[in-house]
């Protein structure tokens, strides 16, 4: 199928042509055609498989179809983070490069002026983090009343970070008669309900079983004592001669502490997670790009908007203790058609974990090495 059989329009169509698409994604050709119909949709499709644009374009067509008088936001969104709200803004503006529609993201943890200053100036699509939104509705700075279509992307992890009690503040403020969108890698029975509650007759859309890891993505894991772990990832870095690396720990202070002990080895790398400031991590994140850092460390929440297409290698420091964010992480390589490699380092006090993360994807993960007595796998 290509985009022109999903009858899209042509601005739409020469935008997404620039931007080096060729043919829609399975999760694209399934939820536009619904979406651009005005249907509620609850889409679940793993990571990188280009769900945001499976939004972003319809909703530009659709926005583009009538010309308010005035404008006003017409199209929220909200997301879990500060980089994946920078990442839905860029889309929009790739996608709708060439229609007069104006996008804008707003999240903490920067001065709220040029938020403040570009909402005033008119603006049809806002990107919000919950925070930051309530924050500016409480000052009397923006409306949701002309909200036409509302999306909640990486609705799993908005639902279960903590943000329920913040989205039922926002949600009384939308109009009741509008489109709602669930987008999200998984979804659990019990985040599925409550979406359910916020939806009229949605339309599902899953491409793919929920909580499958990618083909193109080569898993294994290292059982290795926790004092053990810092040598093994430098021998892996030195050693395996690797571009780049995006490595998780659980913790903000176990970042920075992991960029330290690197440091001591000869392995310059940076940390990215929700103690940083926004210039910082958009200045660690733009280095990693480029190449002029080999390692990235970060925590899930701050690595919820890096995509990054050949980004080669993930390494799972410490592995989460919810399995689903498993999938999230390594979905973070093997994006756009590239391979990836996904190496995971496991402890006596994480056999548990990787027992319900195996059990979420179906297989055990191959063993690259064992360092420890007695692995329970």
């Amino acid at each position: 199928m290509s985009f022109q059989e999903l009858k899209l329009i042509q601005p739409i169509l020469q935008a997404v042509a620039e931007a080096g698409y060729s043919n829609p994604t399975a999760i694209q050709q399934h939820a536009i055609p619904h979406i651009l119909k005005g249907e509620d949709v609850l889409g679940c499709a793993q990571t990188g498989t280009g769900k945001t644009a499976a939004f972003a374009i319809p909703i530009l067509q659709r926005l583009s179809a009538v010309t308010p008088l005035k404008r006003s936001i017409r199209t929220l969104i909200l997301t879990p983070t500060r980089e994946l709200a920078l990442q839905i803004e860029d889309s929009f503006k790739a996608y709708g490069k060439h229609l007069r529609l104006k996008s804008c993201s707003i999240f903490g943890g920067v001065p709220q002026g040029k938020q403040v200053s570009n909402i005033r100036n008119g603006v049809d699509v806002l990107i919000a983090t919950p925070g930051r939104l309530l924050d500016l509705m409480g000052q009397g700075l923006l409306s949701l009343k002309d909200v036409e279509i509302f999306v909640l992307d990486e609705a799993d992890r908005m639902l279960d970070m903590g943000f329920i009690s913040d989205i039922k503040k926002i949600l009384p403020q939308l109009p009741r008669k509008r489109q709602t969108l669930f987008f999200s890698a998984t979804m659990p029975s019990d985040i599925k309900a409550f979406a359910g509650t916020m939806q009229q007759n949605p339309v599902e859309v899953a491409v793919t079983p929920v909580s499958t890891t990618a083909d193109t993505v080569s898993q294994s894991v290292y059982f290795v004592e926790k004092k053990g772990k810092t040598g093994l990832l430098v021998s892996l870095l030195k050693e395996g001669n690797i571009k780049r690396s995006l490595v998780f720990t659980r913790t903000k202070h176990g970042a920075d502490k992991l960029v330290k002990q690197l440091a001591k080895n000869g392995l310059h790398s940076a940390a990215i997670h929700g103690n940083k400031s926004q210039a910082a991590r958009q200045k660690a994140l733009s280095e990693f790009k480029d190449s002029r850092i080999r390692v990235l460390v970060a925590t899930d929440i701050a690595a919820r908007g890096i995509d990054i297409d050949e980004l080669p290698h993930v390494v799972n420091y410490e592995l989460p203790n919810v399995a689903e964010t498993y999938v999230h992480r390594i979905g973070r390589t093997g994006r756009a058609g590239f391979g990836g490699i996904a190496v995971s380092f496991c402890d006596t006090e994480e056999m548990s974990d990787l027992k319900s993360i195996q059990k979420l994807i179906g297989f055990k993960v191959p063993v690259a090495g064992n360092l420890i007595t007695n692995p329970v796998g």
